[in-house]
């Protein structure tokens, strides 16, 4: 291995801190990363100079924190980083070790080191303890060419090749300190498993380390709601998110999480399912195809309401307002988890919408205009992708129908308003004050008028070239300007309406 991969802003932060006689390795994530072959999206350095001394080294730093991190700006060089961004950040940490947890959360004390090793003893998993060492350049060497050692004293490269999530140390230790590692042991199964792989293939999470998570489950109660939050969302937008939700309910997390899901589990539903409420609702986010957190949110929860709604029994039960009960479930559980408002907004929206009604023939434009008045615009793609995660999720073998892809014609249709006096460089008020015309519907004529014109040419759509026309337009009887402007007007809307059926492949 060689220092190829390594970002010229990481080597000159590494060159910095040894050349002042201080040790530096890259380590964390970002080497777990570089073994699995994929691009670390984040640098991390550890070190034994002290805070004050990285500080000193690198003035363009900041330092507001009590675990020995500084934060070094440097020039950007994340590929997927805003264009507009002045700078990335590179987190530079002094070796430590860390006391007792009284809370379950934070260290009560730390304690700077001298130690690699005592440093990478501390951390939560194996394959996040691998340290890498990039020697001093030679004369002989190029900059990007020099040699790397790697550091690994818990064997997190065996870990990393067997696929195997394993705590460094004793589980129940790791997990008593920071109760959060075990909802982060299932967030790295979650978004590091191959989806479709066999039992045995993909990546596991050991067993000692399975057991102890279901044997404190329930310190996870001490963990602050908004890191709780932050690892269970990246479980939702995982590869495998339906794999690790079932995963933290078995272990018991769940109830700490979610537990409005559990009530769900063996809770049978009627003729149009075939999997309990908890089973669809899992299969719901699998298949759901947005990489949305609103709309994967949605998909997960969009049947919350059912147990609680539920009347009778086998295929005949009914759950008569589950989606509006669902929603105010919905929102209490994302207050709960102290998401942002908006995300609130837009999931509870989509959980009370989710069983919008649409048959082909049936609805027409004006209750299409209606839900999109009371959905948004902006939101219909997103309503529609939960749709298609509730029917995937309910065993159906086509994502998209017939009648979905007629209502997403429709709602083309009638929000693009392709042919519309809305598109003229005038309006009526200006021809009533211009050209002090009286209000009345042969205003509307000449509008129409100029509406077909300006189809036909639209270099004529000019405030001032307009206005000239419809002065000598309002000389001629209103049914003359109503011919004129009808026979254009109508053929421009079955083209455009011709198109946006192809575009939507429906007849």
């Amino acid at each position: 291995m060689n220092s190829s991969f390594i970002p010229t802003p990481v080597l000159g932060i590494l060159d910095t801190l040894k050349t002042s006689g201080y040790q530096a390795h890259i380590v964390g994530g970002c080497v777990r990363d570089l073994f699995l072959g994929r691009e670390p999206k984040d640098w991390d350095i550890t070190t034994d100079a002290k805070p004050e001394k990285v500080l000193t080294l690198f003035p363009d730093s900041f330092y507001e924190n009590d675990f020995g991190t500084v934060g070094v700006k440097v020039e950007p060089f994340h590929k997927d980083r805003r264009p507009d961004r002045e700078h990335d950040v590179i987190e530079v940490t002094t070796y430590r070790t860390e006391s007792s947890y009284s809370d379950r959360r934070r260290p009560d004390h730390v304690e700077f080191v001298t130690s690699l090793t005592e440093d990478l003893s501390r951390r939560d998993f194996t394959m996040n303890a691998v340290a890498l060492e990039v020697r001093n350049q030679d004369s002989s060497s190029e900059e990007k060419s020099r040699p790397v050692d790697i550091v690994d004293p818990f064997h997190g490269q065996d870990d990393i090749r067997d696929r195997l999530i394993r705590t460094v140390g004793n589980p129940e230790q790791r997990f008593g300190e920071d109760a959060l590692r075990m909802i982060r042991a299932i967030r790295l199964y979650a978004e590091l498993r191959e989806p479709g792989v066999e039992n045995g293939k993909g990546w596991e999470i050991d067993e000692s380390t399975v057991a102890a998570a279901k044997k404190h489950a329930g310190l996870l109660s001490h963990v602050s709601r908004e890191r709780v939050r932050d690892e269970f969302s990246k479980i939702i937008l995982s590869g495998s998110p339906s794999e690790g939700v079932e995963l933290l309910r078995t272990t018991g997390l769940l109830s700490d999480i979610v537990p409005e899901l559990e009530e769900g589990v063996g809770v049978g539903q009627n003729l149009h399912h075939t999997f309990t409420v908890y089973e669809h609702n899992l299969r719901a986010l699998e298949h759901c195809p947005s990489r949305k957190l609103e709309v994967r949110l949605a998909a997960l929860l969009h049947d919350i309401g059912k147990p609680k709604t539920k009347r009778g029994d086998g295929y005949r039960s009914t759950f008569y307002n589950h989606d509006h009960v669902g929603a105010r479930m919905t929102r209490a559980i994302l207050v709960r988890l102290r998401y942002p408002v908006a995300v609130i907004e837009n999931v509870t929206m989509l959980v009370d919408n989710h069983l919008f009604y649409y048959n082909v023939g049936e609805v027409t434009e004006a209750s299409v205009r209606r839900l999109i008045r009371r959905v948004g615009l902006e939101n219909m793609k997103d309503l529609m992708d939960v749709r298609i995660a509730d029917r995937l999720g309910s065993g159906v073998p086509k994502a998209k129908p017939y009648k979905l892809r007629h209502l997403e014609y429709m709602i083309d249709k009638v929000s693009k308003d392709p042919v519309s006096v809305k598109m003229l460089a005038v309006n009526g008020s200006d021809l009533i004050k211009e050209l002090a015309l009286a209000p009345g519907p042969k205003i509307g004529a000449i509008l129409d008028v100029l509406l077909s014109e300006v189809i036909e040419d639209p270099i004529q759509n000019t405030r001032e070239i307009l206005l000239g026309r419809a002065k000598d337009l309002s000389n001629e009887n209103l049914e003359t300007l109503r011919e004129r402007a009808k026979e254009v007007i109508e053929e421009k809307r079955d083209e455009d309406d011709k198109d946006i059926k192809n575009r939507h492949k429906v007849a």
